[in-house]
């Protein structure tokens, strides 16, 4: 995967995550306690060496949910964060993170590093809609700006970090849709009924909108998942009979929903490939369902589908 210009990489379309109400606290917050940015030469008018900004020489933090606004949100409003998805299990992770690790050492405070691990807080997870893992997320201004997933070599990464650093001084914000953000808000504070209301009156206005269809995808995804009462042994179960059609449906979402989404996209297709009739066009239909909730510009949706392509021609 090229990395040379982040914005021809980027996972992140406007609305799929949607932080409005928590960087507007953020902002608030800040206002109340942020210092003068240094002058461009170092110093103040005195020749003094201008102060650094509170927290500028940390480089690597490790982030929870309780502590996400601050470490995140209002760090990002003076530099550049750059968040950090990963699991003890990930294989994968433990090739990447190192990597960042690194970099965020030699960039001396330039930027930070903040780690989230996905199993011990889910509901960042589902708010920046995590798929697999490893996911890095950037974000400049209290709003993402840029993702990718996978491992990436340690050239491209640094190129990725170095076109970030330039556009840090550029305002990043974009024009909020209220009602878009309202919706997203229900999600993230799990008021499934308000949060399902709000994107059907999105589509009713605009049958198009893509975010708002994503949202209702990810409201259905949570219902399901909410219902099964023993996550660990719905997978058992799923394991054993893979031909129990809705034992595989079951363990599909519970992937997704644990970051775990290629495993369940390959689940699914498989399936496929061994059914037939009623079945197979409601295994199709369950599956085309939860490459909504990661949305069309996901590589691994696009991956899936030609993979379910194949399978049904």
């Amino acid at each position: 995967m090229s990395m040379s210009d982040p914005r021809n990489q980027s996972i992140f379309t406007r609305g799929a995550v949607d932080l409005s109400a928590l960087r507007d606290r953020a902002a608030a917050a800040n206002r109340t306690s942020a210092q003068p940015a240094p002058p461009t030469n170092g110093s103040d008018d005195a020749g003094v060496p201008a102060p650094k900004l509170p927290g500028a020489t940390v480089t690597i933090i490790d982030v929870t949910e309780a502590t996400f606004q601050t470490e995140v949100l209002e760090r990002s409003l003076n530099q550049l964060v750059v968040i950090d998805f990963w699991a003890e299990w990930c294989g994968p992770c433990k090739q990447l993170s190192p990597v960042l690790e690194k970099l965020a050492a030699e960039g001396d405070g330039a930027w930070v590093l903040a780690k989230v691990d996905v199993d011990a807080n889910p509901r960042l997870s589902q708010m920046f809609r995590v798929q697999g893992i490893p996911m890095v997320y950037a974000v400049l201004g209290g709003q993402p700006v840029d993702a990718f997933t996978g491992v990436v070599p340690e050239a491209q990464l640094r190129q990725w970090l170095d076109n970030l650093l330039k556009a840090s001084g550029v305002e990043v914000a974009e024009p909020e849709d209220p009602m878009l953000s309202a919706a997203d808000d229900a999600l993230m504070s799990g008021e499934l009924d308000a949060a399902e209301a709000a994107y059907k009156k999105i589509l009713n206005e605009r049958p198009a909108d893509g975010n708002a269809e994503a949202g209702l995808a990810q409201v259905g995804l949570f219902r399901r998942v909410q219902a099964v009462a023993d996550p660990a042994a719905a997978l058992a179960i799923a394991d054993a009979t893979p031909d129990d059609v809705d034992a595989q449906l079951h363990a599909a979402d519970l992937e997704v929903v644990s970051g775990n989404a290629d495993l369940a996209y390959d689940r699914l297709i498989a399936l496929v490939r061994r059914s037939s009739g009623e079945d197979r066009d409601r295994i199709r239909q369950h599956l085309v369902g939860l490459f909504a909730v990661a949305g069309p510009d996901d590589p691994a949706v696009a991956n899936a589908r030609r993979a379910l392509a194949s399978a049904l021609f």
